[in-house]
Order: structure tokens, then C-alpha cells, then sequence
């Protein structure tokens, strides 16, 4: 890690927020993903990292709620047989793991929330729903949320950091550069309240898969943190007042 922060550095620092209309995004903080033996995709065992996404995720978004702000949270959902390769079923509609954790579930009854429920790895896809059915017109449910509220930023939060978060944060990025998104300036990832999985070389050898399935915790954290920072979100160690 010390090698990859000296060839490919991240630095966070603390965020403010004043005055700026910010809302919030939650990324995935499913049970198929977060929850110890639910699912293929995830944890094993007790993880750290994930233990403290949830808690920090949880914490953020109370005090959004108690400030007025909105949320928008996505939940990988996959129609049973239907998931993207490489990977295997998980989340799949029916099953629960597609379900928030238990610690956020409050936010299915909150007001101030959003859940959009999610077929791909890119929630700003995944919100892609059709205007007039049948018709071929669409509208987005991102976009939808980010004029409904004249939002200034966003604060994105989730899992995995290089996966869904980092899918999501780029294509913002773009869509705002794009003109779609004419009232966003800035996407903020709280790095505290972002986690991604772990799978050691060796286990990934163990279970039959393929070196390429390998997929070191710490270092892919830092790699997507690196690659949204290089396209222009701001990393945040925490939200200020």
C-alpha cells in the first residue's frame, strides 16, 4: 500500500457543506453484499471495512435527514437468472439479499429518501425508466432527483468503492460535463463510508476461480478512490458543517 500511495496518491480531506443544496446517495448497502452469508458477493466473515461503511453510512444519513436534505439510495436488484457476467447470481429480486441491511431499513418509510432499485453495475443506468411504456421515450430518475431538489452536490457513499460507487461517480461526472445535470457542480465520495470487497489471491485460487478473480480489499479500495478522484470527484475524510 505504501508503494501504491507513493506511485498513485489519494488524499482526502474534510468536505463543508455551508449553504450548498448537497443530497446524498447510498450505493448498494444491501444484504447480497454486506451482510455475513448472504450471498455469494458477500463478506465471509465480520469485515472491518464494511462494518464501518454501514455505521458511517447510517450516521451521515441521519444527520441529512435531520437537516432537511434527501437521499437517494439504489438496491442491486437482478431478476432471477439475469446478472451481469463475470459475476455469479446475487441480489437477485426474492431472495432478501436485494434488501437494504437492517441498520438502514428505516429509510424505506423516511420521506426525505429516494430507493431505486437497480438491474447493472451503473445506478445512473440503472435509473434509466420508460416515460411512456411502449414508446421508446425514457426519462431518468437521477436527473429527476437532482433538478426536483436544485442540487448544488452530492455526497455518494456505498459499495463497492471500484465497482458500483465508481461506476456511478464517473458517469456523473460526465453527465454533469454532458449539461444534463445543469444545477450540480461538485460529487463528493466519503471515503469512510465506502467499502469494497476482498478476495486474496489465494482464497480466489482455492475456490477454482482464475487469478484475474483476485481482488485485494485495500488496494482496489484505493484504485477506485484514485480513479474517481482523477476524474474530477472530490475525496472527503468527513462532512463538515
Amino acid at each position: 500500500m505504501t508503494a501504491l500511495q507513493d506511485q498513485l496518491p489519494v488524499t482526502t480531506s474534510a468536505w463543508s457543506i455551508g449553504d450548498k443544496p448537497t443530497g446524498l446517495v447510498i450505493v448498494d448497502e444491501v444484504h447480497g453484499f454486506c451482510t455475513v452469508g448472504a450471498g455469494p458477493l458477500a463478506p465471509a466473515a465480520p469485515n472491518a471495512q464494511v462494518t464501518r461503511m454501514i455505521e458511517e453510512t447510517d450516521r451521515i444519513a441521519r444527520r441529512f435527514v435531520a437537516e432537511g436534505r434527501p437521499i437517494l439510495a439504489f438496491l442491486e436488484t437482478h431478476e432471477p437468472g439475469k446478472v451481469e457476467i463475470p459475476y455469479p447470481p446475487h441480489c437477485e429480486r426474492g431472495s432478501g439479499h436485494e434488501e437494504l441491511v437492517d441498520e438502514l431499513t428505516w429509510l424505506e418509510s423516511e420521506p426525505l429518501a429516494t430507493l431505486i432499485r437497480k438491474d447493472c453495475i451503473n445506478g445512473f443506468v440503472g435509473a434509466i425508466e420508460a416515460a411512456h411504456p411502449g414508446h421508446g421515450v425514457t426519462h431518468n430518475r437521477v436527473i429527476d432527483w437532482v433538478a426536483l431538489h436544485r442540487l448544488k452536490a452530492i455526497v455518494v457513499v456505498g459499495i463497492c468503492t471500484d465497482i458500483c460507487v465508481m461506476d456511478f461517480v464517473c458517469t456523473m461526472m460526465s453527465a454533469r460535463n454532458h449539461g444534463l445535470l445543469p444545477t450540480l457542480d461538485e460529487v463528493v465520495v466519503l471515503e469512510p463510508a465506502c467499502s469494497t470487497y476482498d478476495l486474496p489471491l489465494q482464497e480466489a485460487r482455492s475456490m477454482g476461480l482464475p487469478d484475474t478473480s483476485t481482488h485485494p480489499q485495500e488496494l482496489a479500495h484505493h484504485m477506485g478512490l484514485y480513479m474517481m478522484a482523477a476524474r474530477g470527484a472530490t475525496l472527503a475524510s468527513a462532512i463538515e458543517a
